[in-house]
C-alpha cells in the first residue's frame, strides 16, 4: 500500500497497481472504547489514510521484470551485445537507474531479469526494443510503479 498527498486528496494503491481516490477524511467505524477502527476493505490489507505525508517521497520509479525461457544461458548469446547496449544506452541517458539478472537463490541459471527506470515509457521503450523480447528469449514481462518511500544518500 503506498499513499501519496501531492494533491489536496489522497490517492492509495491496491496490489493491482490501479489508482483509487479517497477523501482525506479518515472514516471511523463504531467503537464502544471511544477509539475509532480501522476500516477494513475485502482484500488482504488495510487502507490508511493520511491527511499529509508523514516522510517526503523519494520518488516514483519502473520496475520492469522479465521471465526467462529455462534455456536462457545457452540462447541468449547470439542477443546479449544488443540487449546491454540497450541497456547501457539508457543508463547512459539517465533513464535506467540498474539492472541484471534475478533467479532462485543458489541456482546458477537466471529465471528473469529486473530493471528500474525513472519513467514508465522508457521500460516501455526497453521492451519493444528489446532483442531478447523479439527473439523469445523473454516469455512474459511486467511493468510496475514503484515509490521509493526510503533509501540510502
Amino acid at each position: 500500500l503506498f499513499a501519496t498527498s501531492s494533491s489536496p486528496s489522497v490517492t492509495a494503491f491496491r496490489p493491482s497497481l490501479q489508482r483509487i481516490p479517497f477523501s482525506s477524511t479518515a472514516i471511523a467505524l463504531p467503537s464502544t472504547s471511544g477509539v475509532a477502527a480501522h476500516a477494513h476493505t475485502p482484500f488482504s490489507f488495510q487502507q490508511r489514510c493520511f491527511t499529509r505525508a508523514t516522510h517526503p517521497l523519494m520518488g516514483i520509479n519502473y520496475l520492469l521484470s522479465y521471465d526467462y525461457i529455462p534455456d536462457v544461458l545457452e540462447k541468449r548469446g547470439p542477443y546479449r551485445e544488443g540487449h546491454l547496449d540497450l541497456a547501457k544506452k539508457l543508463l547512459d541517458e539517465g533513464k535506467c537507474l540498474s539492472g541484471g539478472p534475478k533467479g532462485t537463490v543458489g541456482n546458477s541459471v537466471p529465471s528473469g531479469a529486473l530493471f528500474i527506470f525513472t519513467d514508465e515509457e522508457s521500460a516501455k521503450k526497453f521492451v519493444e526494443q528489446d532483442p531478447y523480447v523479439s527473439n523469445g528469449i523473454v516469455t512474459g514481462h511486467t511493468i510496475e510503479e514503484w515509490n521509493v518511500v526510503i533509501q540510502k544518500e
